[in-house]
């Protein structure tokens, strides 16, 4: 992305509008610490102002009533839309959040695809009505959209978390308001244009970036339905404190602290190979990532030795250059979050393996080196403490019953996988982890599988028929005997 993108106006349903606020949302590259977007801070008189235009549209515009196989029509260009420019939109993400470019090409933008498609796929498969033999006679069993949706979506990957709320949402006939985050609302713009030329009816997608007070406001809003809240532990907690107010259904996919756990047998290049990647993942900024990793003491110095050789040997540069693999964190507070983080784990007895402070060379930009500590225990800040950047901790254990203990002595709840020579036995370990989403020999997120977590990592699920129910009411019709 070249020069000063701005945007003067808001996408409230369909449509280019003047915004009734004067504030404006500058975005700061992470990387030259420089202004490169500025675009309107929605109101709450927008927020009022969207919100009535999506319920006019629900209640009494086309797209509900539309049949299944046109709404999927409509979604389905909306998904080839933002693959034709899937290279555009990577290149706005990580210049907006820091994203390494390659990384953004393949889960910023191609992994939303991905979440569009699979949607398309659920709605092509679902059942929206069954009939049943009740108790005291035939029954039909209907399941109908929730309504108006507000989908407050992350800066760390915007367009993977949109899709994961808008698909589903807009398959099953609801209409929505979309709220990036004031860090990445330039590629919203992109998806609010890849709407509207894909035929998107009027009144059926609003997008409004706005900060963490008018967000409250949104969910909180009578005119709303359903929230779909992607964030914080303590922000979704506020989210579904405020959206109980009106009673709307709420999904909520927060944080995680997922250990991967190595087991004895395990192969050690085959697990760090696997494991770095996915601890690292976004600069650390990815609620999945495998930030704890356990490792047996009986081999704990051979694999915490190949760690840090695989960390210290990640690239760390620009975002936007192809051969970058951590880029700088998404603004000046996560960097300062994180340097505070690592010295509070040297404070706490850890050994910091490799990284600890700010990469050679790149005084400007809010960059932290990947850093590796060993001989953490579970019970350090550190390891309990969600961090979003590049920390990871090493933690050995004694036996398995040990290591599946501290895999599940977390608040989190979100992901984990195991790394074994025995894969059955790996399934086994996965049964008895209290985690959403769990991986063996591997480090993976299937969007036809449901997404979502344990504990503090969240209510409710996104993907596969599990999350594309989450925007379905259920009605039950009594019919007489013999119908």
């Amino acid at each position: 992305m070249a020069g000063l993108v701005e945007h003067g106006q808001l996408f409230i349903g369909g449509e280019l509008a003047d915004p009734l606020g004067r504030d404006v949302i500058e975005v700061v590259s992470p990387h030259t610490e420089e202004v490169v977007g500025r675009v309107p801070h929605a109101s709450r008189a927008d927020v009022d102002r969207a919100v009535a235009v999506a319920r006019r549209a629900f209640e009494e515009g086309a797209w509900p009533r539309t049949p299944l196989d046109e709404r999927i029509e409509v979604v389905s260009r909306i998904k080839d839309g933002i693959a034709a420019r899937h290279e555009e939109i990577a290149r706005v993400i990580s210049s907006e959040n820091g994203s390494p470019y390659s990384w953004s090409v393949l889960a910023q933008a191609l992994g939303a695809v991905m979440v569009w498609d699979a949607a398309i796929r659920v709605a092509r498969e679902f059942t929206y009505e069954e009939r049943r033999d009740g108790v005291l006679g035939p029954i039909l069993v209907r399941r109908e959209p929730v309504g108006v949706v507000a989908a407050v979506v992350p800066w760390n990957v915007p367009q993977f978390v949109a899709a994961a709320k808008l698909a589903p949402a807009l398959l099953t006939g609801c209409t929505v308001v979309l709220k990036p985050s004031p860090e990445s609302p330039l590629d919203a713009y992109l998806l609010g244009e890849i709407a509207r030329e894909a035929g998107l009816p009027e009144g059926v997608l609003s997008i409004l970036p706005a900060d963490r007070e008018v967000s409250e406001y949104l969910v909180g809003h009578p005119g709303v339905d359903k929230v779909s809240f992607t964030g914080s532990v303590s922000a979704g907690k506020r989210v579904m404190e405020v959206a109980a107010r009106n009673l709307a259904r709420v999904t909520l996919e927060l944080g995680g602290k997922s250990a991967a756990l190595v087991l004895p047998d395990a192969d050690l290049q085959a697990a760090v190979a696997g494991i770095v990647p996915a601890a690292w993942m976004n600069n650390g900024q990815a609620c999945v990532a495998q930030t704890r990793i356990l490792l047996p003491r009986s081999r704990y110095d051979e694999f915490a030795d190949a760690f840090a050789a695989a960390a210290s040997a990640l690239r760390v540069g620009d975002p936007l250059d192809p051969a970058t693999q951590v880029g700088p964190l998404v603004a000046r507070r996560q960097q300062e979050r994180t340097l505070d983080y690592i010295r509070i784990g040297q404070e706490e007895g850890a050994k910091i393996l490799t990284g600890g402070g700010r990469p050679d060379g790149l005084d400007r930009g809010w960059y932290v080196e990947p850093t590796l500590f060993g001989d953490v225990d579970n019970a350090m800040r550190i390891a309990r403490e969600e961090i979003f950047g590049p920390v990871v901790c090493l933690i050995p254990y004694g036996d398995e019953a040990e290591a599946v203990r501290i895999a599940d002595d977390s608040d989190y709840g979100l992901s984990g996988s195991v790394w074994t020579a025995d894969v059955e036995h790996g399934i086994d370990i996965a049964r008895r982890i209290r985690t959403g989403t769990y991986s063996v020999n591997t480090f993976s997120l299937d969007m036809l599988g449901p997404f979502g977590g344990y504990k503090n990592s969240g209510l409710g699920r996104e993907f596969g028929p599990e999350g594309y129910g989450e925007y379905l009411e259920h009605k039950t019709i009594h019919l007489p005997a013999g119908a």
